[in-house]
């Protein structure tokens, strides 16, 4: 849209650059987990840890690029038969139906969509445990409940080119948080007699590499990026730029805080729990509230979206018929968040039972047989990348990501991270007024403690 080049509404709102589709991807990439992978570390051990950021981090960029592939694919054979998608959104199931029929069509429709609904909860869960670090008046249950009718808001935004100012914003708070969590790690120093004893039990590694998984595995909502952009086929390697950056969150603040509190980390899933109270601490909380709130958004649009084509509505001009249509929608993500509070353990479960598929699994095996016969290879809109030049070594590495993420992740995972679900369900019950919440040494009758003499 060449009109109002310098409006203030271009500026904030109407994104569809190359930059736009990168700050999205980051901080789409990046939000609560950040605050979850010093966890996993201490599951995980201080190398583990790093290597299987950096390898499910390159992973995770190569299945984006696939995705990426498969989707300019199926646009470039359906323009070539005159479709229009100018009042439509693609999504990856679109895609699927396209290139490999319906019964792919309803495989990734059910995995995504499970996933993102997931994923939405676990952004409400992580509002409530961020919030209660600087005001635990009231109880982290009932801060779901406040924060599900804020998240609620997002029914009106109406697609992935409105979040332009929000995705810039949102990887501006996590960067602010990753720095702060790293720094205020490495000020505080060693706790009295740190222990580093991960890994300790399969259990707990295979959890650990299950949630660095789930950090990189983002992309559910790859496809609706994309078709925001004005020029998709330049989507390539934007998530591989993105993960490089993330990679400089993640890897400093995870380690450090790793190194300050060691073992301490196994029982608190949120890295905020364990820095003591300050301004910058607050200011991070918040930060990333309001960044929770954006991710909430980027994981609902997509449902949204298939919710609007599912009972007619996905054409329709006026924004508040499409809000009134989505609400129903927010119902269940509230009612989940407060069935299974456990922030920390969902993320491992998410990840083995459904980003193993949606993310890894479905993309690798899609592209595999999407260019099976020599014409569909011969006729592709996208040739195999320069790093990787010939078919052959591209179905290669597709086969090990198959079986990696089948066996490692799947398999393994999903047996360590349900055994760890189970085990918070078992200890904290379903419907936990307050989990892993501190003890009130303060609480007795509402008085404060005693404050140290000034004089």
């Amino acid at each position: 849209p060449q009109h109002g080049k310098f409006s203030v509404t271009s500026l904030l709102w109407h994104g569809g650059s190359v930059w736009d589709a990168w700050f999205s991807c980051a901080s789409n990439q990046v939000a609560q987990v950040l605050l979850t992978l010093p966890y996993s570390f201490s599951q995980l051990g201080m190398l583990s840890g790093v290597l299987l950021q950096v390898f499910y981090g390159l992973m995770g960029s190569w299945t984006a690029y696939l995705i990426s592939v498969l989707y300019v694919e199926y646009r470039t054979r359906k323009e070539k038969e005159g479709v229009s998608f100018k009042n439509h959104v693609i999504q990856w199931f679109e895609v699927l139906d396209g290139l490999l029929g319906r019964y792919w069509k309803a495989a990734g429709l059910a995995f995504n969509c499970t996933f993102l609904l997931f994923g939405s909860v676990i952004q409400l869960i992580a509002c409530a445990s961020n919030i209660y670090y600087i005001n635990d008046r009231l109880d982290k249950r009932t801060w779901t409940y406040i924060f599900g009718a804020c998240c609620a808001t997002t029914v009106f935004i109406p697609s992935f080119h409105n979040y332009r100012i929000w995705s810039f914003l949102g990887l501006g708070m996590t960067t602010y948080t990753a720095w702060y969590l790293t720094i205020a790690a490495a000020v505080h120093g060693q706790v009295d007699g740190v222990t580093h004893s991960g890994p300790s039990k399969l259990v707990l590694y295979f959890t650990g590499a299950t949630n660095i998984l789930y950090t990189f595995g983002g992309h559910a909502v790859t496809v609706e990026i994309m078709h925001a952009m004005w020029k998709p086929q330049k989507f390539k390697y934007i998530y591989l730029v993105a993960t490089l950056y993330v990679f400089t969150l993640t890897l400093p603040s995870a380690a450090a805080m790793y190194w300050a509190f060691g073992d301490a980390l196994l029982t608190h899933s949120n890295a905020f729990s364990l820095l003591p109270r300050s301004g910058w601490r607050d200011a991070a909380v918040i930060l990333m509230l309001i960044h929770q709130f954006i991710t909430f958004g980027f994981a609902c649009t997509p449902l949204y979206f298939v919710w609007e084509k599912v009972i007619g509505m996905h054409g329709t001009r006026s924004v508040v018929l499409r809000a009134l249509a989505r609400l129903p929608l927010v119902v269940p993500i509230w009612f989940l968040a407060i069935i299974f509070p456990f922030f920390g353990p969902i993320n491992s479960a998410v990840g083995a039972l459904l980003v193993s598929f949606t993310v890894y699994i479905i993309p690798a095996l899609a592209h595999i047989l999407t260019y099976r016969s020599a014409e569909a290879r011969l006729n592709a809109a996208e040739k195999p990348p320069r790093f990787l030049p010939s078919w052959s070594g591209m179905l290669v590495v597709n086969v090990f990501v198959v079986a990696w993420v089948l066996v490692v992740g799947f398999g393994l995972g999903g047996w360590a991270s349900v055994s760890n679900f189970i085990k918070q369900i078992d200890t904290f019950g379903l419907f936990a007024k307050c989990y892993q919440c501190p003890p009130k040494a303060h609480a007795a009758a509402g008085q404060p403690l005693p404050a140290p003499p000034r004089h």
